[in-house]
């Protein structure tokens, strides 16, 4: 297993998305930042700006996203790209891992929540870790606490700007669990 072969794919944003690609970049595995101009990013490596064209391939209802994640999103250009390029990640990557919190309705709470959504929509290998309950949980019709593994050479590391000690050493540790005899 050469590491270099594998890909994370995230939009760059501290908390866990920075978290995620400083463990990649550690171990060798390449890192795709996908942003728009004008976004603040954390990490400012291997950057891909969509332009409005790729943005608009990844166009949603607002309407469809506020009623999906139970929320309500209001017409604002910078969410809507926010949106856009959470498409492209998701798109790019075949399995997904997110640092969260799971809520009553199953939903993921925040922006992260819109990765979740597409993850389970696009019927891709889906995981949280519940920063509240300090576990991971994989989606199988409904969640399931689980310990993932990174089993394919596109992923997604996306997940709350507000990462707690347990996000981040769960971040460390699923690299470790998935790569350790690499490390």
């Amino acid at each position: 297993m050469n590491l270099s072969n594998y890909t994370l794919f995230s939009s760059g944003l501290k908390g866990a998305e920075a978290s995620f690609g400083e463990t990649a970049e550690k171990l060798g595995i390449n890192e795709v930042v996908y942003s728009f101009d004008g976004h603040k990013l954390t990490r400012d490596k291997n950057v891909v700006i969509l332009k409005k064209e790729q943005l608009e391939r990844g166009d949603i209802s607002m309407e469809l996203a506020s009623r999906m994640l139970n929320r309500t999103y209001y017409e604002t250009d910078k969410i809507r790209k926010v949106l856009q390029t959470i498409f492209h990640m998701v798109n790019s990557g075949h399995q997904v891992f997110v640092i969260g919190a799971i809520q009553e309705d199953d939903s993921v709470k925040g922006g992260t929540g819109w990765a979740v959504e597409l993850a389970k929509m696009f019927n891709r290998p889906l995981h949280v870790f519940d920063q509240p309950k300090k576990k991971w949980f994989t989606w199988k019709n409904g969640w399931q606490e689980d310990s993932p593994r990174i089993e394919y050479d596109t992923f997604v590391g996306s997940g709350t700007r507000y990462l707690s000690d347990a996000g981040r050493e769960a971040i460390e540790k699923l690299f470790e669990d998935s790569f350790g005899d690499k490390i």
